[in-house]
């Protein structure tokens, strides 16, 4: 297919980035959001997301006048959708007394309505959004046929789920192999002629159903395997044990590999992914469906160790370091972190909270500008995520600037034996004992 013009319906952490690479590889790309801000933003020379890289992309993009940006779609040889899937906040699923989170579709329903009336004949449309099996098929074709033509007939459809790492957005977009799905044989090699624009790595076809499972089950198999880790976290505690020091011995082993344990798991894709599976088929997924349970209360195990190092939590000022649901990034997302500072704050506790990379933080977290700012007058420092500028604290330099010697880490982002030198008591999340390597 020859693609002169592509519209992108969703301009967020996968639909900026790809709208911004095919512009510069001299596609005219329109992109579409309905967030009056995003687009204030962008055409301001602004970009509302951190992303290393990021910046310069769009604004070559923008400036070459191949990425333009509104809020309804044109007509266009390809329209991609990546707007968001989150789950309802208010409305759950139950099976045999267990309760689970539904997928809140709207956003794909909405972008593939918008599609609609600038559909033409031998368009491509593709279905980048996370979604439960059969979405592509079950939903959005059936919206898209309401145009008259016919999917895989008249148009091609595909999905074609994103799978890549915030912080390196931008190179595995290019890099990473790519799983095309079609409607048809012919949609699929439609997608790929798409990609290909870009793609340096190996791109797959196959039918829409199975790329949209490959996506979930990706990030379901990362989600079970942090829910063990979380586990083995607590039974270290039961145990006496340093979970750290057992799991890099247990990792010597060639064939095992166990992820680290923390505050819980947060993000866009593997806290909510999941339940697309557990929705779709409640009497098939006991494992997945535990797991998510095992990290969904993970946040209320990390309020445990805080209320263990200081007792009573009423009152106490506790520095709460991180927001953003990974290291590095400004994402907070169904951020477990977030959810142990709420937490905290509903039992009275007076948390504030520092965020490098987003310094506005969330909405009902009281947020400082600063670090220092931040564990003044504290009652205890809790690090929620492992920001290289948490794991570079200089113990000596924090003692300086506050009188609190409590310390509770629940990502092994310290050095408990420079920390216990320089006078602090360090708690550490799946430490029963004072480790050897300490």
């Amino acid at each position: 297919m020859n693609f002169q013009k592509i519209c992108v319906l969703g301009l967020g952490y996968i639909g900026l980035p790809t709208a911004s690479t095919f512009a510069t590889h001299g596609i005219r790309v329109f992109g579409v959001d309905v967030n009056r801000r995003v687009l204030d933003t962008l055409k301001n020379g602004g970009i509302h997301i951190h992303e290393p890289g990021l910046r310069t992309i769009v604004e070559a993009a923008i400036k070459s006048g191949k990425l333009t940006v509104a809020e309804q779609p044109e007509e266009a040889d390809a329209f991609l959708i990546a707007v968001p899937t989150p789950f309802y906040p208010d409305r759950t699923g139950e099976y045999n007394d267990e309760v689970y989170k539904l997928a809140d579709m709207r956003a794909v329903t909405s972008a593939a309505e918008a599609i609609v009336p600038y559909l033409r004949e031998g368009n491509l449309v593709v279905l980048e959004s996370t979604s439960p099996p059969r979405t592509t098929v079950d939903l959005v074709k059936p919206i898209l046929e309401r145009s008259g033509l016919k999917a895989g007939t008249d148009f091609h459809l595909a999905y074609s789920p994103e799978r890549v790492l915030p912080g390196q957005i931008l190179r595995e977009l290019i890099d990473n192999a790519r799983v095309i799905g079609g409607v048809t044989p012919e949609s699929a090699q439609a997608g790929a002629e798409l990609y290909a624009i870009f793609v340096k790595g190996k791109i797959i076809q196959t039918d829409a159903t199975t790329a949209e499972m490959v996506k979930l089950m990706e990030n379901t198999t990362r989600d079970v395997n942090i829910a063990i880790a979380n586990e083995f976290a607590r039974l270290a505690e039961r145990f006496g044990v340093d979970v750290w020091e057992a799991i890099s011995l247990a990792n010597l082993h060639p064939r095992i590999n166990i992820l680290s344990p923390g505050p819980g798991v947060g993000g866009h894709c593997i806290s909510v992914d999941p339940w697309f599976f557990v929705e779709t088929a409640p009497d098939l997924t006991p494992l997945i469906y535990t797991a998510r349970k095992v990290n969904d209360e993970q946040p209320h195990y990390v309020m445990s160790l805080v209320q263990k190092a200081l007792g009573s939590l009423k009152g106490k000022r506790i520095a709460a370091l991180g927001l953003a649901y990974k290291p590095d990034v400004d994402d907070l997302r169904e951020s477990p972190a977030a959810e142990v500072a709420h937490l905290l704050l509903d039992v009275g506790a007076d948390v504030r909270a520092f965020e490098p990379f987003k310094m506005d933080g969330l909405p009902g977290i009281p947020m400082c500008r600063t670090f220092e700012e931040t564990v003044k007058d504290a009652d205890a420092i809790l690090v929620l995520v492992r920001h290289s500028q948490f794991r570079e604290m200089d113990p000596s330099d924090v003692a300086a600037l506050t009188s609190t010697r409590v310390v509770v880490d629940t990502v092994n982002a310290l050095d408990a034996s420079a920390w216990k030198d320089a006078g602090f008591e360090v708690f550490r999340l799946g430490v029963g004992k004072f480790s050897i390597l300490d």
